[in-house]
């Protein structure tokens, strides 16, 4: 079964509003609070296409849309779909993948997100190297162990016996400079309440012992050190997003900055910090993170490798594994084998996609896209939203949008109606996501390439079949 909108005008507005997004009561309105810049963009653009009457059928019409079964079959070459409407040969609609660009080829695994119905595969099945798009992976193993309500907390205790306040790290790199200013005014509060104006402070990093302090790939600018405590994922810029210089120890430069706030709320610091435990402490105050639905998309949206790693841990807490690499991929592969998901030839070695031992297959991704579009599995829903958009949002941004007719091969058609994750590192280009058929079917995709020849053409290739999707009559 699939959806035939029909008209261009309701197709758009599916577009900017829920682009990639199948069975989910999702409209352009529902944009993640941290991002409501970038998602105005979509809105505007939407604004003028439809009506909000029409909206409101389209959330009926696709929140009405049959369970997709969460496991896909093992496929050998292109599959034709079974259903009286189904597409026979997507081999020219893909064409773009022959290119030359792509070395030895992309693995393709092509869905009808409603119901799994495969439409197309070659290498489904095939292990490659995923780079980013392994964070989706991530996303839906997080929401599945964690639920989309959850939160990172970064406290702070009272140790009476040592006069000591402890700062407590919670795996938050998301924690900013005026985040660690309110939770010193609150403790600064709390402290007053119990007669005390001069401390000494602790940090507690204990949350992530055993885990490693450094990415496989080393001190990078895609990624700051490991620690459980953080002012802006170690940024030193003041971005919050893409790559940028990092501090070299960014525990800390949060602790100091913690510090230097207690006193400005009033407070007497004695000595230096030192570590210690928080363990038996007094809660003082406490800085809770955005919900982790809204860290997954942000973390998709900018494909931000500090929160895909911070996310991977607290799967592996929350499973009872070590918050190694080690740890983080059992605790992955785990929570993706109870949804049923394929894993064979499938080895997570990290969270971000940053390291190249990483293999997946383009089976599993469209597997776990529609795991996340199923009506039964609500709270997997932000492995959706948070894709970028092509031509508006994140790493989509420049791609599909203006120009890219001239430079992308025609993939201007698919801004707007290609929603997907990003993947990116020498030799590889993958990308998986969702697109808008021209007759409203919600198709989900999965194309990985590894020993590519040029990068800039490969991605242009990929763009180029994501489109392909987006503009056919494919029912």
């Amino acid at each position: 079964m699939h959806v035939a909108l029909g008209a261009p005008t309701r197709r758009l507005v599916t577009a900017a509003g829920a682009a990639g997004l199948a069975a989910a009561a999702l409209t352009v309105a529902l944009a993640g609070p941290w991002d409501s810049g970038q998602r105005t963009a979509e809105r505007q653009a939407a604004a003028g296409l439809a009506a909000e009457r029409e909206v409101a059928d389209l959330e009926k019409i696709v929140a009405g849309l049959p369970s997709a079964p969460p496991v896909l079959d093992p496929l050998g070459e292109r599959v034709s779909g079974s259903g009286p409407d189904a597409v026979t040969d997507l081999s020219g609609v893909l064409s773009p993948l022959n290119d030359a660009a792509l070395g030895g080829g992309a693995a393709v695994s092509v869905v009808d997100i409603a119901d799994g119905t495969v439409l197309y595969a070659s290498g489904p099945g095939t292990g490659r190297t995923p780079a980013s798009t392994v964070k989706l992976v991530t996303a839906v193993a997080a929401l599945q162990a964690l639920g989309p309500d959850h939160r990172l907390s970064t406290t702070t205790g009272w140790d009476e016996a040592a006069r000591r306040v402890v700062l407590v790290g919670g795996g938050d790199p998301t924690v900013m400079a005026e985040d660690y200013q309110a939770l010193a005014e609150e403790t600064a509060r709390a402290l007053a309440e119990r007669g005390v104006g001069e401390v000494s402070v602790g940090y507690d990093l204990s949350l992530w012992d055993g885990g490693e302090a450094l990415h496989p790939i080393g001190f990078n600018d895609n990624i700051a050190a490991l620690t459980a405590l953080q002012v802006n994922e170690g940024r030193l810029d003041g971005s919050t997003h893409g790559p940028t210089v990092r501090s070299t120890d960014p525990a800390a430069d949060a602790v100091r900055t913690f510090t230097g706030a207690l006193s400005a709320a009033g407070v007497t610091v004695v000595g230096e910090p030192a570590a210690a435990s928080g363990q038996d402490t007094e809660r003082l105050g406490r800085h809770r993170s955005a919900p982790l639905s809204v860290l997954v998309e942000r973390m998709l949206t900018y494909s931000d490798n500090d929160l895909a790693e911070a996310l991977g841990r607290a799967t592996a807490l929350k499973a009872g594994q070590p918050v190694t690499f080690a740890g983080v991929g059992r605790a992955i592969t785990d929570e993706l084998a109870g949804l049923g998901l394929p894993m064979d030839q499938v080895r997570i070695a990290d969270a971000s996609g940053l390291d190249r031992e990483g293999v997946v297959t383009a089976q599993l991704l469209t597997g776990v896209l529609t795991a996340a579009a199923d009506p039964r599995r609500p709270e997997l829903r932000p492995a959706l939203t948070g894709m970028p958009v092509a031509g508006f949002t994140g790493t989509l941004t420049g791609r599909y949008g203006a120009g890219a007719d001239a430079t992308g091969g025609g993939t201007g058609d698919g801004a707007g109606v290609v929603r997907a994750k990003t993947g990116t590192l020498t030799g590889v280009n993958t990308l998986a996501g969702t697109a808008v058929t021209a007759d409203g079917r919600v198709l989900a995709f999965a194309f990985l390439a590894n020993e590519t020849l040029d990068a800039n053409a490969a991605q242009n290739a990929l763009d180029a079949a994501a489109t392909g999707l987006a503009t056919c009559h494919c029912g």
